[in-house]
């Protein structure tokens, strides 16, 4: 990580603007690369002078909404026909039909509140194309989503500077945190599903 920075520093400025942005949208595609960290640190470079805050915000919102998108159209043309096959075997299909009923009616309010939920970016915007919300509203709202919390972490990085670490532990913690909650949420999801198909399945006594 440190390597990564270290080379986004010495890059031109145009080719920080570019890095920020293709960052972004393989963040979205690849959820563990650390495109966060590299959008404070360059926040870092808006405080220095290197680059402007305002291009910056726009290409790793865009590269962000860009990356959302693309997950959508996947989940949309593929996500039936990926599950449907059984080979993702430990994902019951009447399960899926569950998550995109859920989806239908919550869906929007997840992806407004997506880019402040690390690890599970690419499995929202999936599952969106999956339950095909409304493409048009659903990248509007991945948008805001992503200009918020971009703008966040640009500001962080131009307040501390050069002590942009201290922002990229909180980071780390913070995502830790976020993705062990959602983990906990997932397993318990999971076994109240196996509890009340185990009930379903058993004869039932008079």
């Amino acid at each position: 990580m440190e390597q990564i920075v270290q080379e986004l520093t010495s890059l031109n400025p145009l080719w920080v603007y570019v890095a920020v942005a293709g960052i972004a949208y393989i963040e979205n595609i690849f959820p563990p690369f650390p495109s966060d960290v590299i959008v404070v640190a360059a926040g870092s470079l808006v405080g220095i002078g290197t680059i402007d805050f305002s291009l910056a915000l726009v290409l790793a919102t865009a590269g962000s909404t860009l990356g959302f998108a693309t997950m959508y159209k996947l989940g949309d043309w593929f996500g039936d026909k990926i599950l449907e096959t059984g080979k993702i075997k430990f994902i019951p299909i009447e399960s899926v039909k569950k998550v995109e009923v859920w989806f239908q009616k919550y869906g929007y309010g997840l992806i407004i509140a997506n880019r402040f939920m690390a690890g599970t970016r690419a499995v929202v915007s999936f599952f969106a194309g999956l339950s095909e919300l409304a493409f048009a509203k659903t990248v509007i709202l991945s948008f805001f989503s992503a200009l918020a919390w971009n703008a966040i972490l640009l500001y962080a990085g131009k307040a501390l500077g050069q002590n942009w670490r201290e922002i990229a532990s909180y980071l780390e913690t913070y995502s830790q945190i976020v993705t062990a909650v959602i983990s906990i949420v997932l397993i318990a999801v999971v076994i109240r599903w196996f509890l009340r198909k185990k009930t379903s399945t058993e004869p039932s006594s008079h």
